[in-house]
């Protein structure tokens, strides 16, 4: 079985729907998930409103697509980046594609490429409608990406951050207890990796950053209220095994 990281991924992006600011961060991320070993992006490079993405292609060696609008009011993108993907499936030359895209038309198709057993990750913006999100194995949005300067200061959200991230609320507090009841040994306590595995398969949008830290553990650990955390050790050095469990 390939490892994480040596999946072969192909990155599809649709310019119409998303910036290019974060590119590089983007591509970082999907660099922690695999190999971009096909890298495109459709669009009307005609059109002023794409100009932005040109020099980016260039750094990272995107491949354009051009896609003419034939009709006005339609979006002509959509329908080369599905052809495109579907053309690659069949290929069968990669394990699995990044759709970066906050548009909801994309929806059948990640459905349609996890169905053929691939790997389907989706980047677009918060405002992705949730069927598309839903839709696929895991889906990061954009807001999070590529803020390498606030990684590096490695500080909890303040109160004046706090509408930066999502609330901790007592729904996602529901969702950490039922997966942990889910998986939980007779004792009560489950593996926090397996845990952070199920929460991203119930909830594919899932990820600690949107809640203003870098890792599960620490936003676990901010929740001493309802859980309590096991430390134990692995047999290596310096590596922790970490279990938690619902504070009684």
């Amino acid at each position: 079985m390939k490892e994480k990281t040596d999946l072969n991924l192909a990155v599809l992006i649709d310019a119409d729907n998303i910036p290019y600011k974060n590119i590089k961060g983007m591509l970082d991320e999907i660099a922690k998930l695999g190999t971009p070993s096909i890298k495109r992006i459709y669009g009307d490079w005609t059109r002023p409103t794409v100009a932005g993405w040109k020099p980016a292609l260039l750094e990272h060696a995107i491949t354009p697509i051009q896609q003419y609008s034939y009709t006005t009011g339609k979006n002509a993108t959509d329908s080369a980046m599905i052809i495109d993907a579907m053309d690659i499936l069949h290929s069968d030359k990669v394990d699995g594609f990044c759709l970066v895209s906050s548009d909801s038309d994309f929806t059948r198709l990640a459905t349609r490429l996890r169905e053929s057993s691939k790997l389907v990750i989706g980047i677009g913006e918060k405002k992705t409608p949730n069927p598309f999100i839903v839709a696929c194995d895991k889906f990061i949005y954009i807001e999070i990406i590529g803020a390498k300067e606030n990684e590096e200061k490695k500080k909890e959200p303040s109160a004046s951050d706090a509408n930066k991230f999502d609330k901790i609320d007592k729904k996602f507090i529901r969702l950490l207890k039922n997966s942990i009841e889910d998986i939980a040994d007779d004792d009560g306590w489950a593996f926090l990796a397996e845990l952070g595995s199920l929460i991203n398969k119930k909830k594919p949008d899932f990820d600690p950053r949107n809640y203003g830290f870098a890792k599960l553990t620490p936003l676990i650990k901010s929740m001493q209220k309802h859980f309590d955390i096991d430390e134990r050790d692995s047999g290596k050095r310096n590596i922790k095994h970490i279990y938690v469990r619902i504070k009684e």
